[in-house]
């Protein structure tokens, strides 16, 4: 899922010099109508280079973390009101670095046992979007699409569509991930 232009500017980049910063995001899963859901968030509008963009819940990690699965969990709590006791961790998935904004972000699979309500964080998300999990799983939400941001012009993108909602990018790279985790484990 990641743009080919990343894929040649990862090979050539050695992180020993660039000290990135550190975050963490959630994909939290639970039931909404008997129903597996996972949140998405729309960030609101800024100057960021992540302005405006699909995520999953989450942010810079705080000396007061002591460790980054402690920095997905506030900042899910934080960001969508989700209180951390009710984000039970599930696992780690795999780091990736977000060249445009030089940061790190870790990863983490956690579930929900009961149905949850959202209180998005004003000043930083726009607006919370609930998915299917199962529409995750459905081959015929990847496609390609073209895209211009602040840092590329009008390059073409592996992302997933959710009806109207287009995921690409480090996000869309991380639900790969966790869709062939499910479908190694036998969801379909």
């Amino acid at each position: 899922m990641a743009v080919i232009n990343r894929i040649e500017e990862m090979q050539h980049i050695t992180l020993d010099n660039r000290t990135p910063k550190e975050a963490s995001v959630m994909m939290l899963i639970y039931p909404k109508d008997g129903i597996p859901h996972f949140v998405l968030i729309e960030r609101t509008t800024s100057t960021g280079k992540h302005s405006g963009q699909i995520a999953f819940p989450g942010g810079r990690k705080e000396k007061t973390d002591h460790d980054n699965s402690v920095t997905a969990l506030r900042e899910t709590e934080e960001e969508i009101g989700v209180d951390r006791n009710d984000q039970h961790l599930v696992m780690p998935l795999t780091s990736i670095y977000i060249p445009p904004s030089n940061y790190m972000v870790h990863p983490y699979l956690a579930f929900a046992k009961a149905e949850l309500t959202f209180t998005p964080q004003l000043s930083e998300v726009k607006s919370v979007i609930e998915i299917k999990l199962s529409d995750l799983l459905n081959h015929n939400n990847k496609k390609r699409t073209t895209l211009s941001t602040s840092y590329m012009k009008e390059v073409s993108v592996p992302c997933f569509y959710f009806g109207e909602v287009m995921v690409w990018g480090a996000t869309a790279m991380m639900l790969q991930e966790i869709k062939d985790v499910f479908i190694a484990a036998g969801l379909k």
